[in-house]
């Protein structure tokens, strides 16, 4: 029996000790990859060269801004799907390209590109301005979405591999809903909201959308589709009918030569034939540049005048709890108020991209936008969404610029808080508690909320949702009954929120710079980005303080990583909130 228990005590003693050896060789291999990715980032381009097209791949996750992030960078690696390109980026790198002369033309390398309409938007107007300038450009992809092919759509000639997929099927939008898997575990939300519309808190007590939820979402991807489609027949010289004839047919399961038919594609050819296409619109010794050599050549128009316009990059969820893909309110208001007192920036732009958040915490940037705006003038450009507390921060701009497809509105707030007395009962778990005064326990997770509570905290919601209508209809120079008539947490686009008078302007982060500096009286500028990016060696030596856990789990589970976040915030969707519950992607 003592050799037995010997056995077994050094079985589990050699167990821990190879467990211990292949997390240090994980760690280890890790540690390099991380060098390999700073040192390859730093590496700089070579000059541009005579006869260069700029070969522009969409393929990956666009975000709204370039950021040399390490766990992006070793994700991409590990899982091309994973891949991120930014906006920013490739909006520079295509007026960079229009302005270089030795650059003859763009070869759009379409892959699979996960984007939200807007962002998708701001490229194509970007590649319009390019053709202006007289240069080629043309379009090739094994397989085309909406969004892809929207892009495509712009270029002299558009084609696909003959056994190709133009996927140009229309638009949806779904909502996960957690009501059975709740009552399944006995957690019983108990919800105070304002707002007919306001449809963050559907999933956590109803297994379908209301009637109204309905409504907004097919207003806003029918606004969507109709941006694609007017843009797409414009462009290839068709109808809206015959477009949405070939998204009815199901052709895009047939035969590829079917979408020539349509004169939505001018030639099926392969991925190698677009060598000899591009040499007969350049030369026989044409050369290529990518997006990473493109935007490491200096600008030719860049200014280095005193006078600064600052963008303030205002991303994600506000005081959610990813901080580092998200927007920590105290640290932006603290970025506003050095904006306010710096006497170089002479105007601020505030790119919002956010679907809300804290209550709280829109209300503290609200107030600093609006110190700034004592001092300076104050531009808001809206991205993919500027919705509930993102239009918050916005509403009280001198100016707002939105995107046709943006998604804002939702002024609207809710309150959420979790029953999970049936959960404890489950297993076996029992409170009690005493207490001083009468509410001293409000709040409590192990017990359903009294009758008297809810009254409060009704009334509590209520209070917020009159700050914010008056928050919004003093920014926006209109009654807070004409704005209450049009919140009610409902969605809009940018061009029906045009038309509500939500926002000034149609357009996108350039036109919003523009207009800040003639608001200004600058008529010679640089601009100057906020907050820094880090760069990759500073991420480095921050790696340990952040989530390393989260990463590799998102390295780990690629696009089923939403699943998982979704059920995550489900959990953590807690307390007062301005928030809208989904993003629309365009595939």
């Amino acid at each position: 029996r003592d050799d037995l228990y010997m056995k077994s005590f050094l079985k589990y003693v050699f167990a821990t000790i190879v467990g211990l050896l292949i997390f240090s060789v994980l760690w280890v291999l890790l540690f390099f990859a991380m060098i390999g990715v700073a040192m390859s980032s730093s590496k700089n381009t070579a000059p541009i060269s005579e006869n260069t097209v700029f070969e522009l791949e969409l393929k990956g996750n666009l975000v709204e801004r370039a950021e040399e992030d390490i766990w992006t960078s070793i994700a991409a690696e590990m899982n091309s799907s994973q891949r991120q390109i930014a906006l920013d980026d490739i909006v520079e790198s295509i007026e960079k390209a229009a302005g270089e002369d030795k650059i003859k033309g763009i070869y759009l390398k379409i892959g699979n590109l996960s984007a939200s309409m807007a962002s998708l938007q701001q490229i194509y107007r970007c590649l319009g301005q390019f053709k202006k300038s007289g240069k080629f450009i043309v379009a090739y992809g094994d397989y085309y979405g909406n969004g892809t092919y929207y892009l495509a759509s712009i270029a002299d000639k558009v084609y696909l591999n003959p056994e190709g997929t133009l996927a140009l099927s229309g638009l949806q939008a779904s909502t996960m809903f957690y009501k059975n898997l709740l009552d399944k575990l006995g957690v019983d939300m108990q919800i105070f909201k304002v707002g007919t519309f306001k449809s963050a808190v559907e999933p956590f007590t109803q297994t379908s959308m209301s009637e109204a939820n309905k409504l907004q979402l097919t207003a806003y991807i029918n606004s969507l589709w109709k941006e694609i489609t007017t843009s797409i027949a414009q462009n290839r010289a068709t109808t809206v009918d015959n477009i949405n004839a070939f998204a009815d047919s199901g052709l895009f399961f047939g035969e590829a030569m079917e979408t020539v038919k349509y004169k939505l594609i001018d030639s099926l050819v392969y991925q190698s034939d677009m060598d000899s296409i591009i040499k007969a619109l350049t030369v026989k010794d044409y050369h290529t540049a990518s997006l990473d050599d493109i935007k490491n050549v200096s600008s030719k128009h860049k200014s280095r005048s005193k006078n600064k316009i600052a963008v303030l990059y205002a991303v994600g969820e506000i005081d959610g709890s990813d901080e580092r893909s998200g927007i920590n309110s105290q640290k932006i208001v603290d970025e506003l108020i050095d904006l306010a007192d710096d006497d170089k920036i002479k105007a601020v732009v505030l790119r919002v991209n956010s679907p809300g958040g804290s209550a709280f915490g829109s209300e503290q940037i609200w107030q600093a936008v609006g110190k700034v705006k004592a001092r300076k003038p104050v531009v808001v450009s809206m991205g993919d969404y500027a919705a509930s507390g993102g239009y918050y921060i916005s509403c009280i701009a001198d100016r707002i610029f939105a995107e046709p497809t943006t998604l804002t509105g939702s002024i609207g707030i809710f309150g959420m808080f979790p029953n999970v007395k049936g959960l404890f009962d489950k297993i076996g778990l029992s409170f009690e508690s005493v207490k001083t005064n009468k509410f001293s326990d409000f709040g409590a997770t192990y017990r359903p909320m009294a009758a008297e509570e809810k009254v409060l905290l009704q009334k509590y919601i209520e209070k917020g949702y009159d700050l914010f209508t008056k928050r919004c209809a003093d920014g926006r120079g209109m009654s807070q009954d004409s704005i209450k008539k049009i919140a009610e947490g409902r969605i809009y686009s940018g061009s029906d929120a045009l038309q509500l008078g939500l926002v000034d302007e149609l357009g996108g982060l350039n036109e919003a710079i523009a207009f800040a500096a003639k608001q200004a009286k600058v008529d010679e500028y640089s601009i100057k980005n906020y907050p820094a990016v880090k760069t990759v060696m500073e991420q480095l030596t921050e790696m340990f303080s952040t989530s390393v856990r989260t990463k590799l789990l998102q390295i780990a589970l690629g696009d089923q990583y939403k699943l998982y976040d979704a059920i995550q915030k489900s959990q953590n969707t807690v307390g007062i909130k301005t928030l809208m519950p989904y993003t629309i992607e365009v595939k």
